[in-house]
This record gives C-alpha cells, sequence and structure tokens, in this order.
C-alpha cells in the first residue's frame, strides 16, 4: 500500500513585498524567504508551501486576501498557465524599475563591484508583438487547464499546437492567440492546425513514445517583411507533407520563405538537422542603419529586432571607437555586433564555437562590403589563448556576449593578459555577469552600465557594461 503524502500547509495573510531575479514574488514567512509565481509586492494572499529548504521555502497562491495597487488587468488569455509572459500584471514601468534593480543589486551583491554610472534602463516602445521567432510544438497529450479539469468534461481531443509548460517536456499548452509575434503567426498555427485535425493522416507528435507526423513549427519575421516558416515532420510522407505545405502556401501568401525538415531524433532541435526548402528564398533579411543581415532557419539573431538595434548601439557608443582600434568580438555568433562596428574599427576579430553561425557571419560580412573583419569557429577557451593573439594582434577592445552561464574562467584569464583598453561585456544574465566583471576588478573598473529590455512582460534583461583598464586612467 502506498503512503499517501501530507498536504502541503497553507499560511495564511502572507505580505508579498518584492520581486527575485528569476521573476517571482517574494515574501517571508518566519523570517524565511518565500517564493511566490504569479505575484506582486503588495499582494496579501494565502500561500500553499510546496517546498521548503533550510534557507528559503517555495509556494503559490491559494487565495488573496488583499490584491496589490501594483496590479493590471493581464492581457493575454493563457496568462497564469503558459510559462511566458509572466509579468502582465505588473504594470510596464514598475517591470522595468524591477529589471534595472535586478542588474543593480547582481553587480553590487554578486560583483561586490559598483559601477560609477547606472543609465536609466531603455525600455521596448513595442511590449507586445515585439519577437521576430516563435517555436511551437504538436502534442497529443495537450494540458488540461484547472478550469478544465473542474468542469470534468469528457474531452476527447486532446491534441494541441502550442507552448511546453515549463519543467514537463511531455506536456504542451494550445495557444488560441499569442501576443509575442506579429499576428500572421497566430493565422499560420491556427490554420496549420485546423487543417491537420482535419485530414486524415496528421497525428500530433507524442512526445513520450516518440510517434506521430507533425512535429514542431517555427515562424520567422523580419522587420524587413519576410516571413519564414519551417515545419517539422517525424517521418517522410511526400503526398502529406506536399499537401501541408501547399495549403500553408496558399492560405497564408505573405509567407517568403516556406521550409520543412525530416527529424527522426528524439528532440526537437534542429540546429543538426537538414532543413529543406519548398519555396520561396531560405532566408530573410534584417536591416540595421545600411547594413543588411542574412538570417536563415538556424541563424541566431536577437528576437526582438527593434531592441536589438538600440542594444548594438549602446556597445558600439561603450567602445569608443577611432577607427584605429584592433577589436576582438567573442561570442559573435551571426558576426551582427561586429559587422555593426567594423566600419568605426581598424580591424574586428569574431570568434564562435557554432561553425554554421561563422559562416553566417562572413556570408553578412560580404553582403555589407565588409572588408575589416575575420572570423573564426571553435570553443571560446581553446580559440581564445595567447597563440591566437599572437598571431591576430592584441585587441585594443574586447567586445564579449557570453551565453547565460558566462565566461569560462581561461577566457577570462586570456583577457586579462591580453589586456585590453575597454571591455564592453554584453550579458543576458546579470549574475554571471557581475561574477566575471568580479574576477577582473583588480585590473578593470566598472565604469557604466546600460540595462536594455529585451522581453517585456518576463523577467529577462540585458546589460550593457563598460570596464576600463584602472592603469590607463592613471597614466
Amino acid at each position: 500500500m502506498t503512503r499517501k503524502k501530507k498536504p502541503c500547509p497553507v499560511v495564511e495573510g502572507v505580505k508579498v513585498t518584492d520581486v527575485a531575479a528569476e521573476g517571482k514574488a517574494v515574501a517571508r514567512i518566519d523570517e524565511r524567504v518565500v517564493f511566490i509565481p504569479w505575484a506582486a509586492p503588495g499582494d496579501v494572499v494565502d500561500v500553499r508551501l510546496t517546498r521548503r529548504k533550510s534557507h528559503y521555502a517555495e509556494g503559490t497562491i491559494v487565495a488573496f486576501r488583499e490584491r496589490s495597487p501594483l496590479r493590471v488587468d493581464p492581457f493575454c488569455e493563457h496568462f497564469g498557465v503558459c510559462g511566458g509572459c509572466k509579468w502582465q500584471h505588473l504594470p510596464y514601468e514598475e517591470q522595468l524599475r524591477f529589471k534595472q534593480q535586478q542588474v543593480v543589486d547582481a553587480l553590487t551583491r554578486i560583483g561586490h563591484v559598483t559601477p560609477r554610472e547606472v543609465q536609466p534602463i531603455l525600455g521596448s516602445e513595442q511590449t507586445t508583438h515585439y519577437r521576430n521567432k516563435l517555436e511551437f510544438t504538436f502534442s497529443n497529450r495537450r494540458w488540461l487547464t484547472a478550469e478544465e479539469i473542474d468542469s470534468e468534461r469528457n474531452d476527447t481531443d486532446m491534441n494541441a499546437l502550442g507552448f511546453h509548460i515549463p519543467g514537463m517536456f511531455d506536456k504542451v499548452l494550445d495557444i488560441r492567440r499569442c501576443h509575442l509575434q506579429d499576428d500572421v503567426s497566430n493565422r499560420i498555427r491556427l490554420a496549420v492546425k485546423k487543417y491537420c485535425l482535419t485530414h486524415d493522416g496528421y497525428p500530433f507528435f507524442d512526445l513520450k513514445n516518440n510517434a506521430g507526423f507533425v512535429r514542431t513549427l517555427m515562424i520567422r519575421t523580419s522587420s524587413a517583411g519576410g516571413v519564414m516558416v519551417v515545419m517539422a515532420f517525424y517521418y517522410e510522407d511526400r503526398a502529406r507533407r506536399e499537401a501541408l505545405l501547399d495549403f500553408i502556401a496558399a492560405e497564408v501568401p505573405e509567407i517568403t520563405s516556406l521550409m520543412y525538415v525530416i527529424n527522426e531524433k528524439c528532440n526537437d532541435t534542429l540546429t543538426d538537422q537538414d532543413i529543406r526548402l519548398y519555396r520561396g528564398v531560405d532566408h530573410l533579411i534584417e536591416r540595421m542603419e545600411n547594413l543588411q543581415f542574412k538570417v536563415g532557419p538556424k541563424s541566431f539573431y536577437q528576437t526582438n529586432s527593434q531592441q536589438a538595434y538600440r542594444l548594438y548601439s549602446v556597445v558600439r557608443e561603450f567602445a569608443e571607437l577611432s577607427g584605429c582600434e584592433t577589436v576582438y568580438d567573442l561570442y559573435t555568433g551571426t558576426g551582427t555586433i561586429a559587422n555593426f562596428v567594423a566600419r568605426r574599427s581598424r580591424r574586428v576579430i569574431g570568434i564562435e564555437y557554432v561553425p554554421e553561425a561563422i559562416d553566417d557571419a562572413r556570408v553578412n560580412a560580404g553582403l555589407n562590403g565588409i572588408e575589416n573583419a575575420v572570423f573564426y569557429a571553435g570553443d571560446m577557451k581553446d580559440m581564445l589563448t595567447e597563440s591566437f593573439i599572437e598571431a591576430h594582434g592584441r585587441p585594443d577592445v574586447v567586445i564579449t556576449d557570453p551565453p547565460r552561464t558566462g565566461m569560462h574562467n581561461d577566457v577570462t584569464d586570456t583577457i586579462l593578459r591580453a589586456a585590453p583598453e575597454r571591455i564592453v561585456y554584453v550579458s543576458c544574465n546579470p549574475a554571471t555577469q557581475a561574477r566575471d566583471i568580479a574576477r577582473m576588478a583588480d585590473q578593470y573598473e566598472i565604469v557604466r552600465i546600460q540595462p536594455v529590455d529585451m522581453f517585456p512582460h518576463t523577467h529577462h534583461v540585458e546589460n550593457v557594461a563598460l570596464l576600463r583598464k584602472k592603469c590607463a586612467e592613471k597614466c
């Protein structure tokens, strides 16, 4: 006989006081910090404790005693279930305030450094429909909301085309309308779903058992007006595949790039798959100032195009380029930053571990007639060595935009030995950025920071930090 679990305790009348780095709200119960999703500072709630550790706990809201005066009505019907846009219940100006504070707190508390100047966060002019890329998953086990379960409806349609429920790889929330991307995305998704449900031979994917035909749907848009659709199938069925693709092309004539992939793996990643063109061209074009960037189905490009331009403009400003500098662009991706600063530099050297991204960087350099940028593929800690620097020249400026995990110790050590005059550190994770800056604090002072909001209604925030070599100021 299995032992019944004790019900989780409920604590009544808990006052929510703040928000945490990962977007959850914060309260205190018996001097212990409690993290609560979907809450707002000023809420007074009854909380069910779902997890208790020695120094913190986690809980969920059972009932509201008082609602925070900060609260606003969420605009999305999927709020509270979908894992995205978790801050819709907070006014945008409050979101920006919390994000700026998150950056400053990380630097002072984790990095134990204080910037000379903290520039006000750059908010996004578009707070909805700002993303240029979304990926949806087909599933034959859709997530049932609490309302559906309580209604005891005998739903036989368990198919979904939408987003994964956080922490549950096999559960997908069916999305009726998403406010993240241009509305053409909703039209494409709903049309594809309806076609697959009303025609024989299009079983939605079984994520647990790896079975089914239709698997994922990627939609990319560009500021230049292009629309890319990539349909992923689990196996080849040419007649049904072509019938669906022909339907998509006819239903949404705005599509400029229609592609497909047969993905027989156990996971949905497409970086190692052969993506084939069905109609149109195999790329989109993004524009910044007088530059063009070719974006393919596997290309990395900032998902908020408008804010990407503002972010890169900050990077270029912080780099203080006169046209005489050798610039290293670490974690260059498809070379967007490298190409963006090349015309104000003597030479730019970009390094990235994904070979396909480096191929894109070279294409983009050629597309824009940039001849003073060179690109190399390889693991950063293995590529950025003393011998590499000796071969390519010591940098005057290092621009680094690492993944969320930050920079490897070996990379930081090599940068310190190279001793550039300035380091421009771009980060999507203030905690790891603060850690890395702390490692360099003996030789570099943090002069300015500029937070940039790339993802409204989420807790995510980008930050650009300018570090200047200390000895340069003494001379």
